[in-house]
């Protein structure tokens, strides 16, 4: 049934509306409502039964909202739009037809068409992008007790719940770009959010520093997160150095005690032998 009232519609282009909708996409968040704009002008005043407004999605036709005979018409309403969307209905005489979409989800992106009848018939089309900040990143790394400098090691960086996918940027503390030396896998969950892990593997020296930067491609935004390594961890391990010390200690008493008994016995053996043949002991 919409689909013979829009083939009504195109016969009326000729004398066509000034349908106007925004010539950039527009960016809605993931969860929230979103305007779609379109406007018309070019007719004189009106009764809203003269009305028609139909929006549906331009690749597939299928329909997202429609309007005529002065109130809603949703029989023929695709079922994942059910009860997220509505018109402005009282500004509708002043040549406002945007649409209201409720509980923005990632399958909402695409290009959406306005067709606007008053008498006579216009159009427009516009691009929706579907846009949903990712957490903050955090880079995480092997056990500090197992690692020496002039080891390899992985770190990684990880973030979720965003859309859509992000670029990632490794950096050494110098700033010096690291990404050529990483693999990066993003995974998408039952909403298609994503979800994205980095790894970057690095020869590890002495106090170094990795920053992981996260840069999302429509909010233009970034979250940063950080990692050093110190010298003092990876060449003595606290452990290790306390161990270390502990039996130096040790030897040194053994070699103390050991020099005590020789000298005794060096005298003891004196002691004797200046008793028996007159042996001479000088302190």
């Amino acid at each position: 049934m919409l689909a013979l009232l829009l083939c009504a519609l195109l016969a009326l282009h000729a004398d066509a509306l000034d349908v106007r909708v925004p010539e950039s996409p527009v960016v809605a968040l993931f969860g929230t409502d979103a305007v779609l704009n379109c406007s018309f002008s070019g007719v004189s005043e009106f009764n809203l039964s003269d009305l028609s407004v139909f929006w549906q999605l331009s690749d597939t036709q299928r329909t997202v909202h429609s309007f005529w005979q002065s109130r809603d018409q949703l029989i023929d309403q695709e079922e994942r739009f059910s009860n997220r969307t509505s018109l402005f209905p009282d500004q509708l005489p002043a040549g406002n037809a945007s649409l209201l979409l409720r509980r923005v989800c990632v399958s909402d992106e695409g290009s959406y068409s306005c067709f606007v009848r008053v008498q006579t018939y216009g159009r427009g089309a516009m691009l929706m992008q579907v846009a949903a900040p990712f957490s903050k990143p955090l880079v995480t790394w092997g056990p500090e007790s197992a690692l020496r400098p002039g080891d390899a090691v992985a770190l990684s960086c990880e973030a979720s719940g965003g859309y859509p996918e992000a670029q990632v940027l490794w950096q050494d503390g110098a700033g010096r770009n690291l990404t050529d030396n990483i693999t990066i896998s993003q995974v998408a969950n039952e909403e298609g959010l994503f979800s994205v892990k980095s790894v970057l593997t690095v020869i590890l020296e002495p106090n170094s520093t990795y920053s992981c930067r996260l840069i999302h491609p429509l909010l233009g935004e970034e979250g940063q997160a950080s990692v050093t390594i110190s010298a003092q961890g990876l060449v003595f391990p606290p452990l290790a150095l306390w161990l270390t010390v502990a039996l130096a200690v040790c030897l040194l008493a053994l070699l103390v005690a050991l020099a005590v008994v020789c000298c005794r016995k060096i005298r003891e053996s004196c002691e004797e032998m200046r008793a028996g043949r007159g042996c001479t002991i000088r302190d």
